[in-house]
């Protein structure tokens, strides 16, 4: 019994040592984006959202937030691609990451409003979103 338990013990450590998490992050004008990618093994997770608040000298309800998650695929180098199909119908969002060994950039594609909807957009706008260490 002894055995069994250091032997579980084990498995479960060696497991973890493959993990790895990485967050980034970007406050671009009213936009806060965030986005971590988990790497298990082979398996890559990404979790993009996104919030927007209009200023305060503006009205109207302008604020929106917005989460997308699921596996990626490698599209290169330092290329990954998260398509994420909708529950409502049959469209799909895409977002293509470009990292770099400081930070992202994500790029939207396919139909994301099923995800995102009003000024919130997980697209980075072609600015980098900074590698938290």
């Amino acid at each position: 019994m002894k055995n069994f338990f250091f032997l579980a013990i084990a498995l479960l450590i060696s497991s973890s040592l493959f993990a790895a998490t990485d967050h980034y992050t970007l406050r671009d004008d009213n936009h806060v984006r965030h986005l971590k990618i988990t790497t298990l093994n082979d398996e890559i997770m990404v979790s993009a959202d996104v919030d927007f608040e209009s200023p305060a000298n503006k009205a109207g309800p302008d604020h929106c937030s917005a989460e997308i998650s699921g596996k990626a695929k490698s599209a290169g180098e330092n290329e990954l691609v998260m398509k994420k199909h909708s529950e409502t119908d049959a469209s799909f969002c895409e977002l293509k990451i470009q990292l770099s060994p400081n930070g992202a950039k994500i790029e939207e594609g396919g139909d994301c409003n099923n995800f995102a909807v009003g000024k919130c957009r997980f697209s980075s706008g072609g600015k980098e979103l900074i590698r938290i260490q």
